[in-house]
C-alpha cells in the first residue's frame, strides 16, 4: 500500500531516522517495521524555531544501540557556520518495537528468530 511505501522508500534510500513534529500512528509503526527510527521534536521545537534549512548534516547519538522506549536522543546539526544540538523524543513505544529497530526492522527480527530456533533442534 502507499502507507507501506511511505516507510519502504526512505529505508531503501538509506534513511535511518526521521525527525518530525508528530507521526500518524500507522506511519510511525511502518517506519519502525522498516528499521527507520522515528524521532519527534520536543516541547516547542520545530525546524523553523531551530533555524533548520534542509542543507544541514545530522549526527544522531544512537547510544551504541542501547536506546530506551520513549527515551531522549540527541541530534547534532552541522553544515551552518556553527554546530548546534537539540534533543528529540524516541518514538519506539514498546519493547517489541525497540527489538525490531535493533534488528534492522521486523523482517530481520523474524528471520533471526527463525534461524535461532532452527539451530536449537
Amino acid at each position: 500500500s502507499s502507507r507501506d511505501w511511505a516507510a519502504k522508500g526512505p529505508m531503501l534510500l538509506g534513511v535511518r531516522c526521521v525527525i518530525a513534529q508528530s507521526f500518524e500512528r500507522i506511519h510511525r509503526s511502518n517506519l519502525v517495521g522498516m528499521g527507520v527510527l522515528p524521532l519527534e521534536f520536543m516541547h516547542q521545537q520545530s525546524p523553523d524555531a531551530l533555524g533548520l534549512t534542509g542543507e544541514e548534516t545530522f549526527d544522531i547519538d544512537l547510544k551504541g544501540g542501547q536506546l530506551e522506549v520513549g527515551g531522549v536522543v540527541e541530534v547534532r546539526v552541522g553544515g551552518n557556520e556553527k554546530v548546534k544540538s537539540f534533543m528529540t523524543r524516541c518514538r519506539l513505544d514498546t519493547e517489541v518495537e525497540l527489538a525490531y529497530f535493533q534488528n534492522g526492522g521486523i523482517l530481520h527480527y523474524v528471520l533471526r528468530k527463525l534461524v535461532k530456533g532452527s539451530q536449537k533442534k
